[in-house]
């Protein structure tokens, strides 16, 4: 179940949120949704992947985490946060709060983002965790962080319909097949999934670049070229899992 509710700071004064991941608190998702405002943070660590909506056909952005259903080989009990990589997804890392709008009675303009919490979330807590709000009412640095956090996951929405019909009028995107043999001699291979084609990304012409970078599209499609080599890395991570399992 779920119970949104409007954050502040006199409901909310002693609430406090885990800011810890593990498979207990259900964030062991092998892709999770990511958003063109933090691709270049990504790029470090995550292959980002497109999938396509089977109902309206519109792309998606992921971050590949792992190679089955429910296995997020990011996980990790050894590291403090239970996440061992550098940057965390948005879509993850805020936890139980989300986007909501609120208009002011009799306001005609577009209604402001303000920040929910999932009241029934397993990381909300009263004993543990991190603080949301300051003993004075101000907003907490761990608050401030999801925010920011909150903040990228708005525009990014924003951004990424008109980043993927200026791909998809480029004919950039096309589909990715992923086979791979593990250590052991298991072999996997993911379909439906979809990148950036580097050949057609190298030919477009001088015009076509500048439309992408006047945009800030250029940036974000070569960041999702270059995230392209870290499924390397979570094949490492895989053989990794699969030498300790072994040892049990």
């Amino acid at each position: 179940m779920t119970r949104h509710v409007l954050l502040n700071n006199i409901d909310h004064q002693h609430t406090r949120v885990l800011h810890h991941f593990s498979a207990e608190y259900a964030d062991n998702l092998a892709s999770v949704p990511v958003f063109p405002t933090e691709f270049t943070e990504l790029q470090k660590e995550y292959p980002i992947l497109l999938r396509r909506d089977s109902a309206d056909g519109h792309y998606q952005a992921i971050a590949l985490l792992g190679f089955a259903a429910e296995e997020n080989l990011y996980l990790d009990s050894a590291h403090p946060a239970g996440w061992d990589a550098r940057y965390i997804p948005a879509s993850i890392e805020k936890g139980p709060f989300l986007i909501g709008f609120q208009r002011q009675p009799g306001d005609a303009a577009a209604p402001n983002p303000v920040v929910h919490i999932d009241m029934d979330h397993p990381k909300v807590s009263e004993q543990h965790g991190q603080a949301l709000f300051l003993p004075q009412g101000g907003n907490s640095p761990y608050l401030q962080h999801i925010s920011a956090r909150l903040q990228a996951i708005h525009q990014g929405l924003a951004m990424a319909t008109p980043m993927f019909a200026a791909f998809s009028q480029l004919e950039l995107i096309e589909p990715v097949n992923i086979e791979f043999s593990l250590d052991n001699g298991d072999k996997h291979r993911l379909t439906g999934n979809y990148c950036i084609s580097t050949t057609r990304l190298a030919a477009l012409r001088a015009t076509e670049l500048e439309q992408l970078h006047q945009a800030g599209f250029l940036q974000l499609a070569y960041a999702m070229v270059s995230s392209m080599s870290n499924i390397r890395s979570l094949i490492d991570r895989k053989n990794t899992l699969l030498r300790r399992q072994s040892t049990l």
